[in-house]
């Protein structure tokens, strides 16, 4: 049996870090939604008992580091299936990015292979087993429009934000989630509106999102890598209705309304910038087939 699931990236509308928790993570309260910029798999069954990750990009590993084979392995141990599976990752979201690509890949590969080996979980019980595997995992599962709370794993759906354009541009660096952590002085960052942010997404507000957007990792990761603080100025200086760090960076996106907008920042980005993407909100959930 062959299958092909898309894994869209996200990006975070706002994060806030509450405080550093037992276990070593971060308790977190953050607005996440999908972007029609995704990873395809192909889920090919197999008969000999193991697991394969084909990938052309060099940055992706096809061993026991990759989130997808990880959510594999899981499924077989868990369910005791003695099917082998072969992943073929297309990637079009940017590796180690802030996009959540490989948890999203991993969310696709445990949508597919629950149909692949008939096990009728529900969605739910997808999202629990894929917070074994990441803290994104679990949001990636659904898809949609969010608010994660936890480590990132506890979901509670809210509608799609209005309509836009989103555009995203990486530098060519790479950034440490666990080091943006660890500089991150909890008792002296400016927490952003959360709540202002639900309440303009539940009323399709889109100039209250654009004034709400907020995430406490910006100034770490800005200090650590001036560049992306230069591509913020950058997407502000041409024209966007708001400019945020998704996640620990290094990616930046611009929201907005107006093609004629999205062209000029795009463009303007294209000068100095290798990746640079003008994708749409999706913001739905996704479905089980």
């Amino acid at each position: 049996m062959k299958l092909l699931v898309k894994a869209p990236a996200k990006i975070n509308l706002s994060l806030d870090v509450l405080r550093k928790r037992n276990d070593g993570y971060h308790e977190v309260r953050m607005i996440m939604t999908t972007i029609d910029l995704a990873d395809h798999l192909e889920l090919t069954s197999l008969e000999e008992n193991r697991i394969e990750v084909v990938s052309h990009n060099r940055y992706v590993p096809d061993d026991q580091r990759n989130l997808a084979y990880q959510a594999a392995d899981l499924l077989k141990r868990r369910f005791g299936i003695r099917q082998g599976v072969s992943i073929a990752i297309e990637k079009t979201i940017p590796v180690a990015a802030g996009l959540a690509g490989g948890s999203s890949d991993a969310a696709a590969a445990l949508r597919g292979l629950n149909k692949i080996w008939g096990l009728g979980l529900s969605m739910d019980e997808l999202a629990e087993i894929g917070a074994e595997i990441g803290s994104d995992v679990s949001f990636c599962v659904y898809g949609g429009t969010a608010i994660a709370t936890g480590r990132g794993e506890k979901i509670e759906h809210i509608p799609a934000p209005p309509p836009c354009w989103v555009v995203l541009a990486k530098p060519q660096i790479g950034v440490s989630t666990a080091e943006v952590y660890r500089n991150l002085q909890i008792d002296r960052i400016t927490h952003p509106n959360v709540d202002q942010m639900i309440h303009s997404i539940w009323h399709s507000d889109y100039e209250g999102i654009c004034h709400s957007v907020g995430n406490v990792l910006e100034d770490v990761t800005f200090r650590m890598h001036p560049e992306v603080a230069h591509i913020k100025e950058q997407m502000r200086r041409f024209g966007a209705d708001a400019v945020l760090m998704s996640g620990s960076g290094p990616t930046v996106f611009a929201l907005a309304h107006h093609d004629s907008r999205m062209h000029r920042i795009y463009n303007g980005l294209k000068g100095f910038c290798e990746q640079v993407y003008a994708v749409r909100t999706l913001g739905e959930r996704e479905r089980l087939e």
